[in-house]
């Protein structure tokens, strides 16, 4: 992993759509539905903020959820995991490793082989093709 990011709230609001800001800055959810669920070809995910590898286009699956989802990132040091509380609910927070940028959260309800699902918001992530 490469060093860390770190930039000033400015520098992230020029960077970014104000949704990308509201998601990946302030810890905010896009609507379910709301974004494009990406191609469903070999590839890799990045991190809109930063273009940190994040997901492998292999590991996405169907959730029904309206949000893509993972069975698990690129590598385990691609991204960290913190306790959200918020809601009145204890949630696994997902956020790249690199910049920080809020990406999702993560559920112990997803499919074998690691029985995880990678809840992350489509705004977050940038989807490259496989060459």
């Amino acid at each position: 992993m490469s060093d860390k990011i770190v930039k000033s709230e400015s520098e992230w609001r020029a960077q970014l759509s104000d949704l990308a800001f509201k998601v990946t800055r302030k810890h905010g959810t896009e609507r379910a539905g709301s974004h494009d669920d990406f191609p469903k070809e070999p590839g890799t995910f990045f991190c809109l903020c930063c273009d940190a590898p994040l997901f492998d286009a292999a590991q996405k699956f169907e959730s029904s959820t309206g949000w893509p989802s993972f069975t698990a990132p690129i590598a385990p040091e691609a991204v960290g995991e913190t306790t959200d509380r918020s809601f009145f609910m204890r949630r696994t927070e997902v956020h790249c490793a690199r910049c920080d940028a809020h990406l999702g959260h993560v559920f112990p309800d997803g499919p074998a082989p690691t029985g995880l699902r990678y809840c992350m918001n489509g705004v977050a992530l940038r989807f490259e093709t496989a060459d």
